[in-house]
């Protein structure tokens, strides 16, 4: 008998009741000896009882017991065999040892003892069996949670098919916001009458509400050039799946246009506030917008996509915003203790030639100004030791950690040529002001500065030093140049364009124009840029590494214990997008900071901006580039054309 038993029903109180009674009669027994041996029978004939009962109960409680046992066995027996949960036994080889019959309905087969576990479930290859954890697999068209029990090699399978499709489900109709935005409708329409833009304007919007209907799009417009559509996340996947076919049908329909109208789009959800949600789709249109236009950004959550961008942007920007910034600029430099001036990492003739033309703006209102400047590398070595004989300039350039002790809250600091913080000769000034302007010329990538105080972003310029030179041809009117600095900002021109070649537009012109007139030397510039003999063999021989790995995709490599200056292999990218029949190239070769570098290059019919994205890079359509760390150049090689491969499957690489 269990002791709590014995405890409770033959404890010591029993004991004490049996023995108070004997007390009681030996005390009877010194007045009536007849009454006391009476007494003395009846107590031993209830100890007796006592005894008795407690055999009886102690094998009625062990039958209950073996009774109780057996049930639990048979009940436990039952839901191994009719619960529709799966259990599977495995040895150290992951071959199935014991499974219960659910598994057999489950695999829809008579043979599972004996086979490997990832033959029987193909979802489960790869998947670390040895630790608790738990997975969710698709076998046979179903969902199934897979629990893991590594140290009795055992796992539980239970379908959770209707609880996924009912998440699904809610997931498909949550609320998607969106903006659509004609970027270029009045540039298109300039020169029109009133009768012909009107119908090119219903047109476009007949375009863009049959797209909605078909969709299933709920669509209103919110002024002449932008359009509100609210959908779910479900009708969302759909248009990623079709990659926003709508930006296509517009640039189609409007091709025959002097400038085609085409599409920017901003999406977002995943988020419960709508407040938030129209916050987030005005950011993402402000990104694509950022990037050039004809494309779509879509947040969702904190992941952020694109989709289209397949044509150059239209210059957009104005003589007006062009004065409007240069104010800007002006009050906020006249409002700080000292200017810092930062470009990229690497810096080229374009970073450096816009920081020496903000710098000349700083001067102009007598406040300091320095360039950070850490490294002096090949493509800008000439232009340096003309600077180190000069005067002026010398004296401004510091290094990175010399800027870190005078930054200030109330330092202005302004960043050109790159708008990403982790691209910056030094990121940590960034947390030190929060005064910073960013001016840059590449399209917008997910990756931007946070809260600058001004921003002059325009993708449409051919390079920074152009941007740079329209703000200060607003700054005075009394405003001179030394030879070097006019000669710079050109310098940084001429190789964006590669001599006026790419990219290049009436406002680029006019910036070259005022260079010249402010002193600007081009033979100082042609000697600049000329070429050692060396480099040119260097860059000849990167190109006879190449092949064509995809009709009119050409790809050169350069040797992996060879180092490469960054100009030198933007040039083999150069020369290669020269060659017959190769409307993009891409070269990849390992720079003297031991980081892999692809340079891309493309006609304007391939968009290597994305490509490049997707290797954690960015640019512009025609031009773009990436830097890898820890990578080898044939594995660089491999992730590429894995990528154009994706992209061939999605239509932006031509087959």
């Amino acid at each position: 008998m269990p002791k709590f038993l014995l405890k409770h029903g033959y404890g010591l109180h029993n004991l004490l009741i049996f023995a108070f009674i004997f007390l009681l009669i030996i005390v009877i027994a010194f007045f009536s000896a007849a009454i006391a041996i009476f007494s003395f029978l009846i107590l031993i004939g209830l100890v007796v009882y006592f005894y008795l009962e407690e055999k009886a109960f102690t094998k009625s409680l062990k039958e209950y017991q073996e009774t109780l046992t057996y049930r639990i066995k048979k009940t436990g027996d039952d839901v191994i065999s009719h619960l529709p949960v799966g259990i599977i036994l495995y040895n150290e080889q992951k071959e199935v040892e014991w499974c219960n019959p659910y598994i057999y309905q489950l695999l829809e087969q008579e043979e599972v003892l004996g086979h490997k576990v990832e033959s029987l479930f193909p979802a489960l290859e790869g998947l670390d069996l040895d630790y608790t954890e738990k997975h969710l697999i698709q076998h046979l068209n179903r969902s199934y949670e897979v629990y893991a029990y590594g140290e009795e090699r055992m796992l539980y399978i239970v379908d959770v098919t209707e609880r996924q499709e009912i998440l699904d489900n809610y997931h498909r109709e949550q609320i998607a916001l969106g903006i659509i935005h004609m970027d270029n409708y009045d540039e298109a329409s300039q020169g029109m009458d009133d009768q012909q833009r009107a119908i090119l304007s219903s047109q476009v919007t007949k375009a863009i509400t049959d797209w909605a209907t078909k969709h299933n799009i709920y669509i209103r417009r919110h002024t002449s050039d932008k359009f509100i559509i609210v959908f779910n996340q479900g009708i969302l996947e759909e248009l990623e799946a079709s990659r926003f076919d709508i930006l296509d049908t517009v640039r189609g329909m409007t091709g025959e246009n002097k400038i085609p109208i085409t599409l920017s789009v901003g999406v977002a959800t995943g988020v419960k506030s709508l407040v938030e949600m129209g916050r987030l789709a005005q950011a993402s249109l402000d990104i694509a917008l950022g990037r050039g236009g004809d494309q779509a950004a879509v947040r969702v959550g904190t992941r952020l996509s694109f989709y289209g961008g397949k044509t150059n942007a239209v210059e957009k920007r104005t003589r007006v915003r062009a004065r409007v910034i240069s104010h800007a600029l002006r009050d906020l430099i006249q409002d700080s203790e000292k200017v810092i001036i930062m470009g990229h990492t690497m810096p080229d003739m374009d970073a450096i030639g816009a920081s020496i033309g903000v710098l000349k703006a700083v001067l102009a209102n007598q406040k300091q100004g320095f360039i950070v400047l850490d490294k002096i590398n090949p493509s800008i070595e000439r232009l340096m030791n003309l600077i180190q004989v000069s005067d002026g300039i010398m004296h401004h350039i510091i290094k990175p950690e010399e800027a870190l002790q005078l930054c200030t809250p109330r330092s202005l600091l302004v960043v050109v040529d790159t708008h990403r913080p982790s691209m910056t000769i030094e990121p940590k000034l960034l947390q030190l002001t929060k005064r910073v302007v960013v001016i840059d010329h590449h399209r917008r990538a997910e990756e931007f500065i946070e809260d600058p105080v001004l921003i002059y972003l325009e993708p449409y310029a051919s390079s920074t030093c152009e941007l740079v030179t329209e703000l200060l041809n607003y700054q005075s009117e009394r405003l001179t140049f030394e030879p070097i600095e006019a000669t710079a900002l050109l310098a940084g021109i001429v190789v964006d364009t590669r001599s006026f070649a790419n990219r290049t537009g009436a406002r680029t012109f006019e910036a070259a124009s005022y260079l010249r007139r402010m002193g600007a030397d081009s033979t100082l510039v042609q000697r600049l840029l000329k070429e050692d003999l060396s480099n040119y063999v260097r860059r000849a021989k990167l190109v006879a590494n190449s092949d064509m790995v995809f009709p009119h995709i050409a790809i050169a490599t350069g040797d992996e214990e060879d180092r490469y200056d960054q100009v030198l292999i933007a040039q083999a990218a150069d020369t290669l997008l020269d060659m017959s029949g190769v409307k993009a190239s891409f070269v990849i070769a390992r720079r003297q900071d031991d980081q892999v570098v692809i340079s891309a290059r493309s006609l304007g019919e391939i968009n290597v901006q994305v490509i490049m994205e997707e290797m954690g890079g960015g640019g512009h359509l025609n031009n773009a580039a990436t830097q890898l760390k820890n990578i080898g150049i044939e594995e660089a090689k491999k992730r590429l054309i894995d990528i154009l491969k994706k992209n061939e499957v999605e239509g932006s690489v031509e087959k």
